[in-house]
């Protein structure tokens, strides 16, 4: 019998360990390591702070789903891997394994300048977010400036802009719009950039929209520093705010960073080949986040990345377990999509409006790229997430 071991449990981790268990049924053992019994829909997160969504209504217990499709789980966080013994060490004990699936996400990088952990907001997380609704409890008794947007070295522009339009419908909703200069600021050279060199017509309309809803926007800045009422930026200038919230930098986990065998990137992400296999260890295995990605662009003034969302996250998870399980068989042909060639599949949430954005690969050159607003309800984005949850709940990887 072949094991494999699958660390990291959210969208890559569970898919590939699902689909692993399901193509390699009896002939195949599978063990996911992971530090949370629970599986939580990071994309519907930005709507936790507004109260439109509680941490309970998007997290749900993989366990006994994973136990039903023949999946083991170690609660466990995974310390380091030995690649020659084939070995993950955890906090409680050691795992052997024959092929070995590295979906562990990021580690936020929060020291990417002064200030930016202690006065910023961060909506990523379940803690981060539900700091974020009491803070604007707070903020609803004295109104002033906020900003909103992404440091250098960002990659996850998407959630940010998704926030910025949520937070600008919440002031209207509280009556106290006009009482706040809503400022964003990307690294981006420009609008709508999104880390995937953009999309046809997509500067446009988001400068339309930041029209619209009065948004003052700076692009191509990072952040210098962040106090408690103002964000200093690489430009030189200083703006003001009372409530302050920007998605920082992701880095590899402390799992990968600890782990020399793996001989991952200065940011701790993971080389492979198109198929998802480690350059150099063909045992080893990377999906979603962990991946490291070569971008095809080069960033203006100040450095970001590019996206690493659910979907490519999705469909990597089932291209490595589509490989190993053809590795075991003795084939040598191996599926091979790189990341760039993904499909760009993606929702953004405008503040109860929204904006699908569809391309033939997530990177240029592209056959097709468009984006279409919907300003009258965001209804494909509370469809997508009710799927998603629906289909991560039955344990139905294999479906798109």
């Amino acid at each position: 019998m072949t094991t494999s071991v699958v660390i990291g449990g959210n969208f890559a981790g569970m898919t590939a360990a699902l689909e692993i268990k399901r193509k390699g049924k009896d002939q195949h053992k599978v063990i996911m390591i992971d530090k949370s019994p629970l599986f939580l829909f990071i994309p519907s997160l930005i709507w936790v702070p507004f109260g439109r969504r509680d941490i309970k209504d998007i997290s749900f217990r993989k366990d006994e789903i994973l136990k039903k499709k023949g999946v083991d789980l170690l609660v466990a966080e995974a310390l380091k891997v030995d690649t020659k013994n084939q070995e993950v060490h955890t906090n409680k004990g050691i795992v052997k394994y024959d092929h070995l699936v590295i979906a562990t996400g990021p580690k936020v990088k929060y020291d990417v300048a002064p200030g930016v952990e202690q006065y910023a907001h961060y909506v990523g997380t379940p803690n981060g977010a539900m700091k974020i609704r009491t803070a604007l409890e707070e903020f609803k008794k004295n109104p002033g400036p906020i900003v909103i947007g992404a440091t250098q070295n960002a990659g996850c522009m998407g959630a940010a802009y998704e926030f910025l339009f949520n937070i600008e419908k919440w002031l209207r909703e509280q009556n106290i719009r006009k009482k706040v200069d809503l400022y964003w600021i990307t690294p981006e050279t420009f609008l709508g950039h999104f880390g995937i060199d953009g999309i046809t017509g997509g500067e446009t309309m988001l400068k339309s929209f930041m029209k619209m809803f009065n948004i003052h926007f700076r692009t191509e800045v990072g952040v210098t520093e962040v106090t408690k009422d103002k964000v200093m930026l690489t430009s030189g200038e200083e703006l003001p705010s009372r409530f302050t919230m920007l998605m920082p930098p992701f880095v590899g986990v402390d799992f990968v960073q600890n782990s020399p065998d793996l001989k991952a990137t200065a940011a701790g992400y993971i080389p492979v080949t198109d198929d998802y296999r480690h350059t150099e260890i063909p045992n080893v295995w990377a999906a979603g986040i962990a991946v490291d990605v070569k971008l095809p662009f080069k960033p203006g003034k100040v450095p970001f990345s590019g996206p690493k969302t659910g979907y490519p996250s999705d469909e990597t998870g089932k291209i490595v377990a589509e490989n190993i399980i053809r590795v075991t068989e003795g084939k040598t042909e191996l599926k091979k999509k790189a990341w760039g060639k993904i499909p760009g599949i993606c929702i953004m949430d405008a503040g109860k409006k929204e904006v699908i954005i569809l391309s033939n690969t997530l990177f240029k050159p592209r056959k097709f790229a468009i984006m279409i607003p919907n300003v009258l309800y965001d209804f494909n984005k509370v469809l997508f997430e009710k799927y998603f949850i629906w289909k991560t709940r039955k344990g139905l990887s294999y479906l798109p």
